[in-house]
């Protein structure tokens, strides 16, 4: 018997040290993923993507694994401004085929300046590279204040979501494509949740037969930052006011106890085997009235029995978390 027991383990150390230490190490992983904020991510061409606001550019992180995010080598798409943030990238159906999107804010440093603009890759690539960036298009004496774009498709037409004035709230207009709003521009009220000065953010989630708009409230300089969202059944119409449905909770809050304040401004992603919903948002770790120390965190969603997100609880840097699913 102490032969078959000395055997069987030696057989384990073997098996263990057959496995390849960065398979192991990229098992799990700890927040944050990246130091800076407002990320956007997906999983793309067979790895992981991710943008966040870097001022003068717009920068992409790729990695195989969400792990593989923190020591990856970014690439430049985009390098001769200022004031630039909250880049998004879409894969868009457009007027040269299928091809990548990617809008983000810029302003020349007045808020009453603050532009939606967007950029076509010249091939199929992520990477790009990519045509110059064009302001959105919008009727020329409709000209109006817009951060924080985001587009999103259903019942085979396309929508652009964005912050905007009078007041700092969500508005939605149709697209004629990825470049040009269509028709008029419709507010979407939102809750503040107590916190009634802004709303940001907008981002589209979408299952089973629901449709969830989520949006970062309250000034993000703030520990009360948060998101919610509304929600719509599949078929409905965006621009009527009364498809949506407010949740009277807050989706994402701080987290005195796990040292977690201001969690927002947020993206959702799949994982690899695309079985799971993740959220990507931006923290900090100080109750301070203050923008910086912001960085990057992701966690996985869970769903209630009805379609409903539960509510996400941030949790501390310390707290390991399991890879998304594999292929």
């Amino acid at each position: 018997m102490s032969v078959i027991r000395f055997s069987l383990r030696r057989l384990a150390l073997v098996m263990l040290l057959a496995v390849p230490p960065a398979a192991v190490a990229d098992e799990s992983f700890s927040n944050p993923i990246n130091p800076a904020a407002d990320p956007w991510m997906a999983y793309a061409d067979g790895a992981y993507r991710l943008a966040t606001t870097q001022g003068t550019r717009v920068r992409l992180w790729s990695a195989p694994t969400v792990a593989g995010l923190k020591n990856a080598e970014p690439i430049t798409i985009w390098e001769k401004g200022s004031g630039v943030w909250a880049p998004e990238f879409h894969r868009l159906q457009g007027p040269r085929g299928l091809r990548w999107y990617c809008y983000f804010t810029k302003t020349d440093g007045e808020d009453q300046r603050h532009r939606m603009f967007v950029m076509e890759s010249k091939t199929g690539r992520i990477e790009g590279p990519y045509a110059e960036p064009v302001q959105i298009r919008t009727d020329p004496k409709d000209e109006f204040y817009a951060i924080d774009g985001s587009v999103f498709e259903t019942g085979g037409k396309l929508y652009f979501l964005w912050a905007g004035h009078p007041g700092h709230r969500l508005f939605i207009s149709a697209m004629k494509d990825p470049f040009t709003l269509a028709g008029s521009r419709v507010l979407i009220p939102a809750s503040g949740f107590g916190c009634e000065e802004v709303r940001e953010g907008p981002f589209i989630l979408i299952h089973q037969d629901r449709v969830f708009l989520t949006y970062s409230a309250c000034d993000t300089g703030k520990p009360d930052y948060k998101v919610g969202y509304l929600w719509m059944k599949k078929g409905d119409d965006p621009m009527k006011v009364a498809s949506w449905t407010q949740r009277p909770e807050p989706l994402l809050q701080r987290n005195d106890a796990a040292n977690v304040y201001g969690p927002g401004h947020h993206s959702f992603f799949k994982s690899a085997d695309g079985k799971e919903d993740w959220i990507a948002y931006h923290a900090k770790t100080t109750a301070e009235y203050t923008y910086k120390g912001r960085s990057t965190r992701v966690q996985k969603i869970e769903w209630d029995a009805e379609g409903f997100p539960k509510p996400i609880v941030p949790v501390s840097l310390e707290t390991p978390l399991k890879e998304p699913g594999r292929k």
